[in-house]
C-alpha cells in the first residue's frame, strides 16, 4: 500500500495533483490520441503508486518522479490499451521493425538466431498488447497496462521480448519431442503466458543478482569516483557544484561521470554473465544469458530498493585511477 493516501484513488490523486496532471497531460501530447485527462491521470497515479509502494511518498518526491517519466511513451501506451485506432496504427508503424530487430538480437544472444523465429517472437506480443482477453469485469486487458513510463517504451518492449524468450527456453526444456508421421520431430508451439503479466518466480533472484553485482562494482570504485557518484546521485548536486568541490570544470566532471557510468554498466554486465562458484555449502549458480540479462535489468529499473549510500560506503581499492 502507498504511504501517501493521495495515491490510493484517482479522486484523491487529483485532489492533490490536479494542476500537475493537467500540465503533464499537455506535455505528453495526449490530445494527439484524444486521451481524456482523467484517463491519463489514472496512469500517472498507478505509476506513482507502483514506485512508492511501501516507502514514504512526500508530495515533492511524487512530483519529481512524475515529471521524470517518459510521458509521450506513457500516453501512447495508454491510448493503445484503450484500443484507440490511431495510436495502435502509430505503434505498429513505428515499433514493429524495431521489435523484430530486438527479437533477432535476443535470439542471437541465446544461440537461437533465426529470422522466422525472431518474427514469431516479436509478433507473439501483439494480441496481449492489444488486449484480446478480458478481466473478471469483462474489460479488455492490455499488456500495456504494465508499462509505467519509468523507461522508454522501446526498452520495456525489449525486456518483455527477452522474458518471452526465457519462457520459450524453459518450455522447450520441459517438453519431449514426439515423432510425427514422417519420422521427424513434431514442431512444438512456443509457450505463451496465460496471463498478461504473471509473477515471475525468478524475479527476486534476478534483482538480487543485479544488486550484488552493482554493489561489488561500486565498492571497487576509487574514492574520487565514489565521491562524484555520491555527490551527483545521493546529494543531487549539479555538475557545476561538484566541479567547484573537486576543483574541476563541470565539463570534466561530466566526462568523468559518464566514464564511471559506462564502467559500472560493463562491470555489472560481466558479473551477471559470469558463473558464481559454489561457496560455503551453496551450489554454483550459472551466469545469466543475454535474454535473462535484459529481464534482470528491466526488473531493476521497475522496482529496486537499492541502497546506494551503503554501497558507496564500502571499502575502496588501494590504487587511485588517473583523472580524466
Amino acid at each position: 500500500m502507498p504511504n501517501d493516501p493521495s495515491l490510493a484513488s484517482l479522486d484523491q490523486f487529483l485532489a492533490r495533483y490536479l494542476h500537475l496532471a493537467e500540465a503533464l497531460h499537455a506535455q505528453a501530447n495526449c490530445a494527439r490520441w484524444g486521451l481524456l485527462q482523467a484517463d491519463f491521470a489514472q496512469w500517472l497515479r498507478r505509476s506513482a503508486e507502483k514506485r512508492f509502494s511501501g516507502v514514504p511518498a512526500a508530495p515533492d518526491a511524487v512530483e519529481d518522479y512524475l515529471r521524470s517519466l517518459q510521458l509521450e511513451d506513457l500516453a501512447l501506451a495508454c491510448a493503445c490499451s484503450q484500443g484507440i485506432e490511431a495510436a495502435w496504427e502509430f505503434f505498429i508503424e513505428n515499433f514493429r521493425t524495431d521489435m523484430r530487430r530486438a527479437a533477432g538480437a535476443i535470439l542471437r544472444g541465446s544461440g537461437r538466431a533465426d529470422d522466422a523465429r525472431a518474427e514469431e517472437l516479436a509478433d507473439s506480443l501483439y494480441a496481449e498488447l492489444y488486449g484480446v482477453r478480458s478481466d473478471a469485469d469483462g474489460r479488455r486487458k492490455s499488456l500495456f497496462e504494465y508499462f509505467h513510463g519509468r523507461s522508454k517504451l522501446s526498452t520495456w518492449l525489449r525486456a518483455i521480448l527477452a522474458q518471452r524468450q526465457v519462457d520459450w527456453i524453459r518450455a522447450d526444456s520441459k517438453n519431449v519431442s514426439l515423432p510425427d508421421e514422417t519420422g521427424g520431430d513434431a514442431r512444438r508451439a512456443p509457450a505463451v503466458r496465460a496471463e498478461a503479466e504473471p509473477a515471475d518466480p525468478h524475479r527476486d533472484h534476478y534483482i538480487e543478482r543485479v544488486d550484488r553485482a552493482l554493489f561489488s562494482a561500486l565498492s571497487n570504485l576509487a574514492p574520487r569516483e565514489r565521491l562524484i557518484v555520491a555527490a551527483y546521485y545521493v546529494d543531487q548536486l549539479t555538475l557545476a557544484e561538484i566541479g567547484k568541490f573537486v576543483h574541476e570544470h563541470e565539463s570534466t566532471v561530466s566526462r568523468q561521470l559518464e566514464r564511471i557510468r559506462r564502467a559500472l554498466r560493463e562491470g555489472v554486465t560481466e558479473e551477471l554473465l559470469r558463473e558464481i562458484p559454489s561457496f560455503d555449502g551453496q551450489p554454483a549458480e550459472p551466469g545469466l544469458d543475454r535474454a535473462q540479462l535484459e529481464v534482470a535489468f528491466q526488473y531493476a529499473l521497475e522496482d529496486w530498493p537499492f541502497d546506494l549510500s551503503r554501497a558507496l560506503s564500502a571499502r575502496s581499492p588501494a590504487k587511485e585511477p588517473p583523472k580524466q
